[in-house]
């Protein structure tokens, strides 16, 4: 059971990582076109700023779950490391649990605001008039998953930590 739960939250992760890694191309090239046009120019799309803001914030949260599953987020365990291999496992689960409550916390919160601007059809008025569910699209998929991911570590299906001090013992 747990290994199929892992497994469907693994491909689910990998498969929103590739939307963020795709995202970032395309907002790359969206960039380089807009520079362009300006140095030959040529007016630049009026929606560049826009589309670049929120696809900055897709991409964070299409990357957030599968950087919980990596271990990409940065976390400082100099001094947990010290502490009694029970104490760790305690401690460890404690984070687990936050790092959980905290992520559903704002996946619920985002999933009320994205319901509010798609029921108030509220828009955001820049370079370009985009309806304003969409900045909040992405928020509550990307917490909830990466809540998930956390329960991962919660369920002892792999740890976050890795007790190593070994680069800053040998830096000392």
């Amino acid at each position: 059971m747990l290994a199929s739960f892992d497994r469907a939250l693994s491909r689910a992760s990998m498969a929103l990582a590739w939307v963020g890694c795709a995202i970032v191309a395309a907002l790359f090239a969206l960039i380089v076109l807009d520079v362009g046009l300006r140095s030959i120019g040529v007016k630049p799309f009026a929606f560049t700023l826009a589309v670049v803001e929120y696809g900055l914030l897709y991409f964070a949260m299409c990357a957030a779950p599968y950087l919980v599953r990596v271990r990409g987020h940065v976390v400082i365990e100099a001094v947990v490391a010290q502490l009694p291999r029970p104490a760790q496992r305690i401690l460890a689960k404690l984070v687990y649990l936050i790092c959980f409550a905290l992520c559903m916390l704002m996946a619920w919160y985002s999933a009320g605001l994205f319901v509010e601007a798609l029921v108030r059809g509220i828009l955001d008025v820049r370079g370009v008039n985009l309806p304003y569910w969409l900045l909040y699209l992405p928020l509550p998929l990307g917490f909830f998953l990466s809540g998930l991911e956390f329960v991962r570590y919660l369920a002892g299906l792999a740890s976050y930590y890795t007790y190593d001090l070994g680069e800053v013992k040998d830096n000392m």
